[in-house]
């Protein structure tokens, strides 16, 4: 199999990108993928078609299990079209071990220019926020799926050996039911957060991020609980008046951030992280770029404000 050389390898830089107006662009589906994508393609489970929008919070799952981007052309060059197509049939196969990201040149030229593509097709291996090239021709399937075996055999032995959850489940199956459904996998450390057990949750949710890090739903319950746990015992006020005093104190922001998480204010916990990271450097800046994060993942990755919060926090990176 040809591997043709990639001119740019090395960390994804989105500060350049605008995110749409409105989050719903036409056809999308939940999870951010869209409709129409390339022909032959299976379903939506582990692909998402990527623009300007949904880019970098798809390409951040990176941190905890592999994304395979591929840029194609269906006006350009129909064997990458193909390709994508062929790729999304194996991110069924591979049931999570890797998210498939597709980059359409024809309908997000922007995008593809802000990545600095060379050419397509391209298939890149991004991890923890890093694109690696893989080859940028189209081999047949059955070369496709012996490449990626041998990829992500040599990624798990290096510690990468996360797996991404669907993108698109099925409802329950008792479409009748009134009653929300609750995963049973989540039922304890519920219970722990009713009983005022917050360690207890924490543990909870710390065993589920674990067993799969890609589990969206227990990422927010532990960020979330971890915010009730640094918060429990504090004084607000004091707490306020010591980072009224200290505006570079990163563990005194961070504190006040969650205390105004905690009382339903996200934006204000927001921008004073996102100003935080602004003002510092170095490892101070990416504690205070950590934690935000977090927060982010407690609020949810799809609420609006944490869309605008991404975007803020991409202006005070680059």
């Amino acid at each position: 199999m040809s591997q043709q050389p990639f001119s740019r390898p090395g960390a994804i830089d989105l500060s350049r990108l605008k995110r749409p107006e409105q989050a719903g662009a036409a056809g999308a589906r939940p999870g951010g993928a869209t409709t129409g994508g390339p022909a032959g393609s299976t379903s939506d489970a582990y692909t998402v078609d990527l623009d300007e929008q949904n880019i970098q919070r798809h390409l951040e799952a990176s941190m905890n299990a592999p994304v395979v981007l591929v840029v194609y052309s269906p006006s350009q060059s129909p064997a990458s079209a193909d390709l994508a197509s062929d790729l999304a049939v194996l991110a069924d196969e591979f049931a999570g071990r890797f998210l498939l990201g597709r980059v359409d040149v024809d309908r997000s030229p922007q995008l593809a220019q802000a990545l600095q593509i060379p050419s397509v097709p391209l298939v890149a291996l991004v991890v923890q926020g890093r694109m690696m090239p893989l080859l940028q021709d189209a081999p047949p399937l059955d070369e496709l799926r012996t490449l990626l075996t041998q990829v992500l055999q040599q990624m798990a032995g290096q510690g990468v050996a996360g797996r991404h959850e669907p993108l698109s489940t099925a409802p329950p199956a008792d479409a009748d039911a009134e009653e929300e459904y609750v995963d049973p996998r989540y039922a304890p450390a519920e219970e722990a957060l009713v009983a005022g057990d917050i360690d207890g949750a924490v543990t909870e949710y710390q065993r589920l991020v674990d067993a799969n890090p890609a589990d969206t739903e227990a990422a927010r319950g532990l960020a979330m609980a971890k915010v009730l746990q640094r918060t429990r015992d504090v004084d607000p006020s004091a707490a306020r008046a010591a980072a009224a005093d200290r505006q570079d104190d990163v563990a005194a922001q961070t504190l006040v951030a969650d205390l105004d998480m905690l009382g339903g204010h996200v934006d204000d916990a927001i921008g004073r992280l996102v100003e935080l990271v602004r003002r510092t450097s170095g490892a101070e800046r990416d504690q205070a770029r950590t934690h935000l994060l977090a927060l982010f993942a407690a609020v949810g990755n799809d609420d609006p404000r944490v869309l605008k919060g991404r975007q803020q926090l991409a202006s005070a990176l680059f």
